[in-house]
């Protein structure tokens, strides 16, 4: 008999199928199955596209709602000069335009930078901050460059500089906590 079992070298049993395992099972394939998909690249674009994409909409309606000029392309110059009806459907429009305009974008921004910023990490198979840095360069730099080299240099340094700052708030944390929570 061979020191690897009677199934040959290192073979495992059939995993049973996702119907025939016990409810705690289930729960534990589940469980891998969406640690596998968010530690992946593509994952977490994805996750970050979602997430950019929702907040991007709360942003966009925060900000049409905070608005006190005539909504984008309504032709009055002043939106109080129509009446309540008109005012409301002019209103909503505009707060639906730029709150899926503002979606968009966010969700755009955040899958691209993810995405990059895991496959610059797993291209150096490091975790540092200068994943985050060239990500944001890369980011910046490739959303500007049809605006020409100015506009793409400044992108790359705004986007690694917000990119850094946002790194180094997270990373703080990360610090071991004090011998004592005394004042020395």
């Amino acid at each position: 008999m061979s020191v690897f079992g009677a199934g040959g070298m290192g073979s495992q049993p059939p995993k049973p199928s996702y119907f025939e395992m016990t409810p705690e099972q289930q729960a534990q394939a589940g469980a891998e199955a969406m640690m596998s998909i968010m530690q992946s690249c593509p994952g977490k674009a994805a996750i970050a596209g979602v997430t950019g994409f929702g907040l991007g909409g709360v942003f966009g309606l925060f900000m049409a709602s905070m608005a006190y000029d005539a909504p984008i392309g309504a032709g009055v110059t002043h939106i109080s000069d129509l009446p309540f009806k008109k005012q409301m459907k002019l209103q909503f429009t505009d707060m639906g335009k730029r709150a899926w305009s503002s979606a968009k974008n966010f969700g755009y921004i955040g899958m691209i930078f993810s995405g990059t910023e895991c496959s610059i990490e797993a291209l150096r198979a490091k975790n540092d901050i200068w994943n985050g840095v060239a990500a944001g360069c890369l980011t910046g730099g490739g959303l500007a460059v049809k605006s020409g080299p100015t506009a793409t240099i400044a992108g790359c340094a705004a986007f690694a500089a917000f990119s850094t700052a946002i790194d180094l708030y997270m990373r703080s944390d990360s610090n071991p906590p004090p011998t004592s929570d005394e004042d020395e």
